[in-house]
């Protein structure tokens, strides 16, 4: 196991900057989970702290120790590829054991290694079989061993379970969740999936045109989004905004949400000094599908407004029901209960969490803090 500390780490590729001043540390053991959409930066850096690539500026330390003139093989650092990177020629007990071959370990140990890889991930059975025999799940599996054969200080993840289907995307997810569990060993995976990243990570780094967006735990960046493409990015369905004129009332400010039925005024739930400055102003309204839910149904709070809205859209998902409806002229998804009769065309009372709410500058994108 190993810190990482990644400072001030820029990157250019002729003209085009990829990376622009990357500020990141973690500590021995913790799982750091690269996401955001495709050409963020997130692999590129993964390869900086691979060595694969060299950084234009910056630092990157490991257990304290700058490593950026140090060669990839002498980093101490295993990395598992989206493509499997498997040699076709060898069986899975020469893919597991090559690396250790060519450092010269015993074979004695080599076998002991080797035997105790492949009881943890399940795959002793396969080791006279070659990659072209072997299922997405099984190469991955075996991508996984090689890694862990070496013992590495920190484990690099590239996109390792993009190839697979959904079901066993779900399955490989449990696996190295639980392979994290038992070794404890450092790890930093990138994957363009939001989903991989807030079931897998102790902290997630969040990046957008090379830069991170948000850095901190799952549960902060999806109640305490930093700014409007966090809070888009993270969360199934994502996050409702809303442009919303904030009006001033007896009571203070209150956002101004028209339906199809008639206008409603939402109280700021107890941050009307949060939103004094922008009255006579507008403010976008962010607020998650599972805030907005049946009147008196699941989830629904005390005191929380009720709107009345017309049903746009019906999607039953199973454990729940998404509606869709219109609110100032923009679609807004609600999630309710299964049992809830919600045909498309009828009018619903719904009852929204202010108390989760969040108000974001249009201008700017950031949160209203």
């Amino acid at each position: 196991m190993a810190s990482l500390t990644v400072s001030k780490i820029t990157k250019q590729f002729g003209n085009v900057q990829v990376l622009k001043g990357i500020d990141l540390s973690i500590d021995s053991g913790e799982f750091l989970v690269l996401v955001g959409p495709s050409g963020c930066g997130k692999s590129t850096l993964l390869n900086l702290i691979a060595g694969l690539e060299s950084a234009s500026s910056g630092e990157i330390r490991i257990d304290g120790t700058v490593v950026n003139n140090i060669s990839p093989k002498d980093r101490d650092i295993a990395m598992v590829f989206q493509s499997y990177a498997l040699y076709p020629n060898m069986n899975v007990r020469r893919n597991l054991s090559f690396g250790l071959e060519t450092r010269k370990v015993p074979r004695r140990e080599i076998d002991k290694i080797i035997g105790r890889v492949a009881e943890m991930l399940q795959i002793d059975n396969l080791l006279d079989r070659k990659p072209g025999q072997l299922s997405g799940g099984q190469r991955q599996r075996v991508a996984m061993g090689r890694a862990l054969a070496r013992n590495p200080k920190i484990f690099l993840f590239d996109e390792p379970l993009s190839n697979l289907d959904a079901k066993l995307r779900v399955e490989m997810r449990t696996e190295i969740k639980l392979l994290h569990q038992r070794i404890g060993t450092t790890i930093v995976y990138v994957t363009h999936d939001q989903i991989e990243a807030m079931t897998l990570a102790d902290r997630i780094a969040i990046m957008k045109d090379g830069i991170v967006q948000q850095f901190d735990t799952p549960k902060q960046v999806y109640e305490n989004p930093a700014n409007l493409f966090v809070a888009g990015f993270i969360g199934s369905p994502s996050m409702n905004f809303i442009p919303c004129p904030v009006e001033r009332t007896d009571n203070g400010p209150a956002l101004l949400l028209k339906t199809d039925v008639r206008p409603h005024l939402l109280p700021a739930d107890g941050r009307e000094a949060l939103l004094q400055p922008w009255c006579g102003k507008s403010v976008i309204f962010g607020i998650r599908p599972e805030q907005i839910t049946e009147q008196d149904g699941r989830g629904s709070q005390i005191n929380s407004p009720v709107i009345e809205a017309g049903v746009k859209i019906t999607e039953p998902t199973g454990p729940d029901t998404l509606i869709v409806i219109l609110g100032n002229d923009e679609e807004i998804t609600c999630r309710l209960h299964p049992d809830v009769d919600v045909a498309p065309g009828r009018k619903i009372a719904l009852s929204m969490d202010m108390s989760k709410a969040l108000f974001f500058d249009p201008q700017t994108g950031e949160r209203i803090r």
